[in-house]
């Protein structure tokens, strides 16, 4: 089964690369800008046809969180309208279209992990746009699975992790948000899980699912700077902050933990903890 992954240079992407050698049955063909935009369905179409595609991944996506407040317009046309072009062509293809969307769906006013039925409430430009995007393949493709994820970090791209690891080497002490908690999730994990689907689909039974992935755990931006100068020995102090002593152009979640019963019951997944994925992530480093 040929698989085209979009968005192959970012974090998941790149992650999903990296694991295509180990593919069995699934041939992958990753693409990323400039030679491949996802609003461009006509380009898109064309690869599809000639690698004859039968599930397109989607890791592209504007994930400038605050930027996105300014470029309002950047962030649609990518979040949404990229969507709303995959799965206009994951239908002419007959293809599933597996895509990526996020926890900032949700306005993290919650005490309990966010289920996939749960409503959403978006506090900014990125989530909404992601939000939409959502809707445009759940109207338009007749087989999607959208896997919301949180936290992501990999050994690729810019994330949370690596800044931590520059500014620990550069600074003595860093102020971390310690009232903002979720879930860290290594793109690896996320990335494996993705493998573990398309290796099961027969290419014949259409889906109609959202599903939400982590690694297991809770904690906040500071436990998870704390753990990050820990597993590397770094003598960087870790000071936790309020939220409001760093203001941002986009508002985060207060609480943005998601429920994963779903997809670990109807797919039989043992999804590991971030503080274990953590440490085999930086064990890389």
């Amino acid at each position: 089964m040929n698989v085209l992954v979009t968005g192959s240079s970012g974090q998941l992407g790149s992650e999903m690369k990296a694991l295509s050698t180990r593919g069995g049955k699934l041939r992958f063909f990753c693409h990323d800008l400039p030679e491949l935009d996802i609003t461009d369905k006509e380009s898109v179409g064309r690869v599809c046809s000639h690698h004859n595609i039968a599930a397109i991944v989607n890791c592209a996506a504007y994930t400038a969180v605050d930027k996105a407040e300014e470029e309002t317009g950047r962030a649609f046309r990518v979040n949404r309208d990229g969507a709303a072009a995959l799965a206009g062509i994951a239908k002419d293809h007959h293809a599933l279209l597996v895509h990526i969307s996020t926890d900032y769906v949700f306005d993290g006013n919650a005490f309990q992990p966010y289920r996939e039925h749960d409503p959403v409430s978006p506090l900014g430009v990125y989530g909404r746009s992601k939000w939409e995007g959502e809707e445009c393949i759940r109207r338009i493709a007749p087989s999607y699975m959208i896997l919301r994820t949180s936290w992501l970090y990999s050994s690729y791209g810019d994330n949370f992790v690596k800044t931590m690891l520059r500014l620990g080497r550069e600074r003595e002490q860093l102020k971390v948000v310690f009232d903002q908690v979720g879930t860290p999730t290594w793109a690896a994990d996320l990335a494996a899980s993705i493998l573990e689907i398309l290796g099961r689909y027969d290419g014949e039974q259409a889906y109609a699912e959202t599903y939400h992935y982590s690694n297991e755990g809770i904690c906040s931006w500071y436990d998870f700077a704390w753990a990050v100068m820990r597993l590397k020995g770094m003598k960087c102090k870790v000071l936790p902050i309020e939220g409001s002593q760093y203001p941002t152009p986009a508002k985060r979640p207060h609480y943005s933990v998601l429920h994963k019963g779903k997809i670990k019951t109807e797919w039989g997944f043992d999804i590991p903890h971030w503080q274990d994925s953590l440490e085999r992530m930086l064990a890389k480093e």
